[in-house]
């Protein structure tokens, strides 16, 4: 008989009651140090005060009137949005997923409205990840994604990652109407593309006319020590999609475009009954005006180098478990010698929280604001689930 939820997750046999900063307090009361954050959506930690009185506040007067009415904390959080970032104007969302979608849309109409409907494919990469609706898994292309799911939305032509000689010969191509990538693969192993590479791109997308096409729903939001990752090639995009960290744990997502990228992008041509509501965007708001701060971006990056500069001391100690640590800030990957799912399962028992990824690595996304006793205390633990781990 089915289960009345349907049995689409492998879950772990957990039920978590309480948070408390980087913590999750069992039903039965055992404590685990998150080094997940709901998939790096709870940026901010657990139950964080600040965002707990943002979004009762804003409960407390109006959660929902839809967008057929002026939303001022939507207009607030696009101004944040925009003056911080190469964007011009916001459309927000509920997810990535949804982001995804109107990327993909914005893309095409683009070129549709300049009278050049021909150029309608995407180009993406292997390893890619950009949500489970049939524009996201289409994009993504692999087996594991799109099988049993044809006919499959045509327009997406897919490349290795990294490979700029296929990249250069693909972007030759007069069908081409962008090129969508993430600045760091998340589901894909943790596999951040180079500065060079990001810049080659920039280059060959001002030279074709191509838009440029960031996916940071898991690398954005000041996860990698920049507000957004492709900050530190030093690049902009055309068009970001970002969900997960913006809303701190409220259901958040956005696309920032430039004002021609959005060109085609005119009233009745996409729409979103939840999309920026006030409650989101009342969270949104503080999660920016928190996450932005130069400070708090240095803090990260202290953060960021006490976390790798342990887990490269327990690649050291222990190479038949650990191969490599890779990533940028608190987002970082341990590339295993094992079987990755053995580590995560073994860091359950040792009260930790991380999260398998692709290419045998398993990912480290704590909260951005995580202690750096609640550091010092994960890497105590993980140095258990080597020895545990550790061949015979």
């Amino acid at each position: 008989m089915i289960p009345s939820v349907l049995p689409t997750y492998n879950r772990a046999p957990l039920s978590f009651v309480k948070g408390e900063g980087s913590w999750l307090i069992e039903a039965d009361g055992r404590r685990f140090l998150d080094l997940g954050a709901g998939i790096a959506v709870n940026a901010l930690g657990h139950a964080n005060p600040a965002l707990t009185e943002a979004l009762t506040s804003q409960a407390q007067n109006l959660w929902h009137v839809s967008n057929l009415y002026q939303i001022p904390q939507q207009q607030q959080l696009a101004d944040k949005l925009v003056d911080a970032t190469f964007a011009d104007t916001v459309f927000f969302t509920n997810s990535g997923t949804e982001s995804c979608e109107l990327a993909v849309k914005m893309a095409r109409k683009y070129w549709y409205d300049k009278g050049q409907p021909e150029r309608h494919v995407i180009i993406t990469f292997d390893g890619s990840f950009h949500g489970r609706s049939s524009a996201g898994i289409a994009a993504a292309g692999s087996e594991k994604m799109t099988k049993g799911f044809a006919p499959l939305l045509p327009g997406f032509r897919h490349l290795p990652f990294g490979d700029h000689d296929a990249i250069k010969e693909a972007m030759k191509q007069p069908d081409v109407a962008g090129i969508l990538i993430e600045p760091v693969q998340g589901e894909g192993g943790i596999r951040p593309l180079p500065d060079v590479c990001l810049k080659g791109i920039r280059a060959l997308c001002d030279e074709t006319g191509a838009l440029m096409m960031l996916d940071e729903v898991q690398c954005g939001v000041s996860r990698t020590g920049k507000l957004f990752a492709h900050e530190w090639a030093g690049v902009s995009p055309d068009i970001m999609m970002v969900a997960k960290g913006i809303g701190g744990g409220f259901p958040l997502g956005a696309v920032l475009a430039t004002e021609d990228a959005a060109s085609g992008m005119t009233a009745g041509t996409h729409g979103s009954t939840y999309g920026g509501n006030p409650l989101g965007c009342a969270v949104g708001n503080k999660v920016m005006e928190i996450v932005s701060d130069p400070a708090f971006l240095e803090d990260v990056n202290r953060k960021a180098g006490l976390l790798r500069q342990g887990l490269e001391s327990l690649v050291a100690r222990f190479p038949d478990v650990f191969e490599s640590v890779r990533g940028l800030g608190l987002m970082l990957g341990i590339k295993c010698k094992v079987t990755n799912v053995d580590v995560v399962k073994a860091a359950y028992d040792a009260g930790l929280l991380t999260v398998p990824a692709g290419d045998n690595v398993v990912r480290l996304l704590p909260a951005l604001n995580i202690p750096d006793e609640d550091i010092a205390e994960a890497l105590n633990r993980f140095e258990k689930v080597a020895t545990e781990l550790q061949p015979s």
